[in-house]
Parts: structure tokens; sequence; C-alpha cells
């Protein structure tokens, strides 16, 4: 066989053998739970990964030399792949509300008129005729609101502001104190757009932080359009957060205003859906001009916003740059290789963070009711970052100067300002400190452990039980015609976090884990005898939880992995230390996830080219800037002087689909003009300005949501993806 398990892999290929080997943290001799204060950027090994699938050997390839080598769109819920395809707003179909009064007010109320008289009396009757006569009449601004007769009965009054609301829909009603204190009255006045909701208003002020948007002042929205207005953002190097955040300072709307599926990697081109409360694609579109590295666009509106997790998935266009193999053939068959089994579908790197101190280490400290640890885990100086962000935390740890902290700290660590800010009002109260992080990012520690103790899961399931067949104990999704007795699966903990709480995304993971795939619903058994027998599941369905109270673990070596990891951690799966449920494993639902993936759609191509600075693949961007004025598009990017100049590269491409197993070619051999001025590694041997042919490896796959193109990478190169590594190959 072609594949092999990560111990058998060991020992037929040398140059790997020392990553291979790796002892994994369940496996070593030490009771002692690790916290440290300054912790070594973290590489694979410290999070799980350590197996591969494939016997064959890998080569070198640099991962992200240029953000445009790695190239995210957005895939939808019908499996549409986002592209942003325009920068224009939508002709505006205007609705005139006076021409719409006039309309309304040029018709007869006789009957209208009739019915309320039955309804309120002769009295607020003829009141309300005289009141609609003034506007035929031509008087309409300086009509006086009328105020009906004072009515004690609260059920008959709302009768009457339904009447008004099915009847008279140009006029709005309310309720005011009456004479006495017993008794209300129905005030009415002409719906004119201006002067009709300050009590609303206040209501709204009042309520708003339950709404997952900031509604003030939107009253006077079209009733034809509807509330949301749905846009492409496209960005270039910029998290999701920033993006939003410039946009939401140019619009003057709150960052809570912007709805999205997922957020997308920083070092990336992407395309994502956001949606916007009640904003007009007008005011968007003009924007484009005033943006560097985000443009907006593919504008229409909706009813509804986008929430965390509407996402089937991602398109990715991965660029290898630098290849280096003993030969062309191998690189082929490795990726053909890639396309036919897949990956083991490890959580990536990015789920525990970029910093020094990962995320997992600071969710175990959550676990165990250590809500001062977390806390110095948290704002402690870090290895690896910035001098002037270093003196700010060594300044803090020193001084306890939480004022002057502050005063230094950048805004876009929103965990350490939030924490700090609740400190300065409440000092030596961590729990509440901890508290005061939005949810989507204080959950993300607790989840990363989560996928910490999966990954090992997952190791060690490749390694003691390979990769070709389900065994006993295994966990699967029970397919239509099982009867047996089974575990309904439950995800609730996740879907809580599907409130679009757009603070501290720059922190969070680029995959969206607030979902799960659509069998997630599906319920979860052991495979048994019967099962082996008669050859109900393959290896692809073998299935890994996420601990939680409703998960059941597998019924062979590997659910004792769970537990035996997180005991090392002093950290017990099944009881909880403290009575803080959203920091406790046992009060959270917990989730399955496959072990194996392979993706979709999967296609690949050798390119070969002489300039590192040449983008080897087209964004929606270059592709927009083909059809409209060079300065419409990247006038504030310019490349050496010149910002409509397309200089073509040598391009030698081998592409193979793996949909129809035809060979396809295409015949656009210029990119768009660099935008990617100022480059760290231009000087490395892979963008060296030597007129040497050098070869990049170009893949296109969709992943589910769920999923990480970087361990697919992992895969093909047999490599870590660390960042550190991957910046070795540029020295």
């Amino acid at each position: 066989s072609a594949i092999l398990s990560n111990y058998n892999l060991s020992r037929q290929i040398k140059p790997y053998k020392k990553l291979l080997l790796l002892k994994p943290h369940y496996l070593s001799n030490t009771n002692e739970s690790q916290t440290p204060a300054v912790a070594m950027p973290q590489d694979e090994s410290d999070v799980g990964i350590f197996c591969y699938i494939s016997l064959l050997p890998g080569f070198r390839g640099v991962l992200k030399q240029r953000y445009s080598d790695f190239i995210v769109n957005e895939v939808d819920l019908d499996g549409n792949v986002v592209h942003l395809t325009s920068l224009d707003a939508p002709p505006e179909v205007v609705e005139e509300k006076e021409t719409k009064i006039s309309d309304q007010l040029n018709k007869s109320y006789d009957s209208e008129l009739e019915s309320f008289r039955s309804l309120a009396g002769d009295s607020d009757a003829e009141q309300l005729k005289a009141f609609i006569d003034q506007f035929s009449s031509g008087v309409k601004d300086s009509a006086s609101p009328i105020i009906l007769s004072p009515n004690s009965d609260k059920s008959h009054r709302t009768a009457v502001h339904n009447f008004f609301k099915e009847n008279f829909k140009f006029l709005v009603t309310d309720t005011v104190d009456g004479p006495d204190a017993s008794s209300k009255c129905i005030r009415v006045w002409l719906n004119s757009g201006r002067n009709g909701g300050r009590e609303r208003n206040s209501r709204k002020r009042k309520d708003r932080g339950n709404k997952p948007y900031d509604d003030r002042g939107s009253d006077n929205w079209p009733q034809h359009l509807g509330k949301f207005l749905r846009f492409h953002l496209y960005k270039e190097n910029k998290d999701t957060q920033e993006a939003l955040g410039l946009i939401g300072k140019m619009l003057g709307v709150q960052p809570r205003s912007f709805g999205f599926a997922g957020t997308k990697d920083k070092r990336s081109v992407s395309t994502q859906r956001v949606t916007v409360f009640k904003q007009r694609a007008s005011r968007l579109a003009a924007l484009n001009e005033r943006l560097i590295g985000i443009k907006v666009g593919d504008f229409c509106y909706v009813k509804e916003g986008l929430l965390l997790g509407q996402l089937h998935g991602n398109r990715f266009t991965v660029t290898l740059r630098g290849v280096v193999a003993d030969s062309e053939d191998s690189i082929k068959v490795s990726a053909d290789a890639l396309g036919r089994n897949g990956f083991i579908n490890y959580f990536g790197l990015q789920r525990f963070g970029s910093g020094s101190v990962p995320t997992h280490l600071i969710g175990a400290s959550l676990l165990r009711g250590e809500w001062k640890t977390a806390v110095s885990m948290i704002l402690d100086p870090r290895k690896g970052e910035k001098d002037a962000l270093r003196k700010v935390r060594e300044y803090y740890m020193e001084s306890d100067d939480i004022e002057g902290t502050l005063r230094q700290l950048p805004r876009h660590l929103v965990a350490e300002r939030a924490i700090l800010q609740c400190l300065k009002k409440s000092p030596g109260n961590y729990l509440q400190a901890l508290k005061a992080v939005p949810r989507t990012l204080r959950m993300m520690y607790v989840h990363s452990y989560q996928s910490y103790l999966w990954n090992h899961a997952a190791s060690m399931r490749v390694q003691k039980y390979g990769i070709d067949q389900v065994v006993l104990g295994d966990l699967v999704y029970c397919k239509a015609d099982c009867t047996e007795k089974v575990i309904e699966v439950s995800n609730s903990e996740y879907e809580d976090d599907g409130s679009n709480d757009t603070y501290g995304c720059s922190q969070l993971d680029e995959i969206s884990e607030t979902d799960f795939p659509k069998e997630r619903s599906n319920p979860v058994k052991a495979v048994n005898e019967e099962d082996l027998a008669a050859g109900n599941y393959t290896i692809d369905d073998v299935i890994l939880p996420l601990p939680g109270s409703r998960v059941i673990y597998p019924l062979n070596d590997i659910g004792k992995v769970y537990h035996d990891l997180a005991k090392k951690d002093a950290i017990s799966l099944t009881e909880s230390v403290h009575n803080v449920k959203e920091f406790s494993i046992t009060d959270m639902t917990g989730g399955y996830r496959r072990v194996f993936h392979k993706p979709k759609d999967f296609e690949w191509e050798l390119l070969t080219y002489t300039d590192g600075n040449i983008p080897l693949t087209e964004t929606d961007l270059d592709i927009i800037a083909k059809s409209r004025p060079a300065t419409m598009v990247r006038g504030e990017n310019r490349a050496n002087g010149n910002e409509d100049e397309k200089l073509p590269f040598s391009c030698n491409k081998q592409l193979k689909c793996f949909e129809n197993d035809t060979m396809l070619s295409t015949d656009n051999n210029e990119a768009g003009g660099d935008r990617e001025v100022t480059l760290s590694e231009q000087d490395s041997s892979g963008c060296s300005n030597a007129r040497e042919d050098q070869m990049a490896l170009k893949l296109s796959f969709t992943l589910p949501a769920s999923c990480y193109a970087t361990m697919a990478i992992r895969e093909l190169l047999k490599t870590s993806t660390s960042v550190a590594f991957h910046k070795t190959l540029n020295q």
C-alpha cells in the first residue's frame, strides 16, 4: 500500500524520522501542569500534530511568501464561491414618501371612517375626519396631532392602534397620559418621517444591547428595501476585524452593525460576504476611492443579517514558491495523492493563536479555575513580540499602572484592554476581568483546549490503528438504517457563539468553529462486530469527539487518550472544580469532527517563473481591473511608480483537474500590477531578482468551514506549517 500510518512511515523515510517520532505530551513522564509566563513560539508537535497519511516524500516549498500567494474565497450555504465582480452600487429604486402619502390622501376613506365610528364613537370619528380633510386641502407640515378621547381599557386602545395600522397607513399613533391617572389617550399624527419616533428611538437605545446590530436612527428606512445591505468584502493582508473597523469608522457605525459568516486569514487575499444594518449601497461604494487594500462591491439588500457559521466553507488558491524536489514527477505524484487520499483533519496552528503563549494553555488555566494565572498569561510579556509592545507589557508587570498601560496599549489588543479596564474598576477581581473579554474571544481559549485534546487523539488513532480501515470501538455518524440505541449530537455551546461579536476578531482563528457540517445533528455510535463484518463503514466515516457533556468517547484505546492527557493538565473531563459554566467542559455540549478529509474540486498546476516579485495568480481585483480604468481600482497602490503597469511572467502550466481527469489549459499569461510593495522576504532566494527559472506549485481546492488549508499543505510538503519554519526558507 502506498499509504502507511505514521509509525510505519517513520521506519522508511529517514529525513522525517525526527519529526515523526516526537514524543506526544500524553506519553511524557511528568505530572506537572505547565503554564509558563513566557513561552517559546509553538510548533506543530506542541499541539498534537504528529502524523501524515502518505508515504511519499515531501519537498521544499515556501508557503505565503507573498500574501497574494494565499487566496481565500468564501463559499456560501448554496455552494456558490464568493467573488468580487463589481465595485458599483446598483441603481436605487427611489420611493418618494410624500408622493405615496399624496396618493393615499387622494382616495376616499368614508367606509374606513364609518368602521372607526363603530369602534371609537362619533366624537373621535368626527375629529379624525376633520384631521384627514386638512391633508386633502394641502395642509401637511402645519397640522398638529390630535388626541382621541381618554380610555382606560388597554385592549380597546390596542384595537384602535391596530385599526390605524391596517386602514390609515399614512398616520402614526402612540399612547400618552390621560386627564387622570387611570386613563390614557391615543395621539394621532401624519407619518412624515421626521418627528414620529422619538419615543420609539428611546426604547431602542434602552434595548439595543440585546440586538446583534446597532439600529439607532433607522426609522426612516424605505419599506421596499431589505433592512440589511449585503456586500462582498475584498481585502489584502488585513484581518476581517481590521477591515470592518475601518469601514465602520468611515460610515460612523459601530462594529456590531456588521455581520459575517467567518473570519479570514490576515496574510492572504480574501473575499467574503458581509452584511450591515440599514446602510445605502451608494455610501459604501463611495468608500472604494479612499480604501487601501480593501474594496467592497456586489451589493444587494436582504432581510436578514449574516451570522457566524453561515457558510459552506472556503475555496483556497495557494501558490507554493521556490519549489525544489528530486523531480517534477515526484511533485505530480504527491499532488495527485493529496487530491485522492486527503489529509489528517487536524486543527491547524492558527487555532492556537499567533503569539508565544498558545491559547490552549490559557484555556487550560480557565478550566482549572486559575483566574489570576489566565490573566497573567494574557497580559505578561511574550517572546517574539515587537519591542514597543513588549515594553508596554513589561511596564505594566513592573508598575501595575493600569491607566498608563492603557494609554500605551494598542487598541487591537481587545482582550488585554478589556481586562485592564475591568481591573481598574474592580482591582483583584480576575474572574470578572476575564468575563469582560468579548464572549467570542474568551470562549476561543476553552475551545482551543478542546482542539488540543482532539489533535492528540487523532495522532494516537493514526499511530495505533493506521489509516486503512475502521476498527472496533471507532466512532461514526450513524447511517439512515441504524436501529440500535445511539447518542444524539448537539452542539449548543457553539451555537451560543454565533453572536457576531466582532471585537477581537483579529485574534480569532480564521476558520469559523461556530457550526459543524450538516451531519452534526446525526446520531453517533461506536462501531461493533456486526458493523465490521458487514462493512457498513469506511475509514472516511471515522470521527473523534471534541470533549463535552453530551459526547461519547471511542470504545477503544483512543478514548483513554482524552482523559489521560487532560489529567496531565490537572483537568477532569467529567467533573468541574468551579461553578463558572462557560469555563467548564462539563457544562459544554461538545461535538464531533472527521479524522480524515479529502479536498473538493481539487486542481493543481506547476508554474515556472523568473521574477519573484510578480504575482502568479489573478485576484478578483485583478480581473476587475481589466475592464476598468486602473486609477479607479488601484490608484492608491502604486508598484514601482506605475499603478497600471501589468508585467508578464513566464509560465509553463500543467493543470490537473480531479473532477474530469482532463488536461485544462489557459491562455492568460498576465497578472495584475504588483500591490505588495514592501516585503520582508524580497531579497530571499524565492524572490531573487536573478532571472533564473524557478518552480511554483499552485493548488486550488474547497474545504468545509471547519477544515484547515495549512494541514492539506503540510501533508503535501511533509514539513511544518509554522510561520517560523517558513521564514527560515527565505533566509
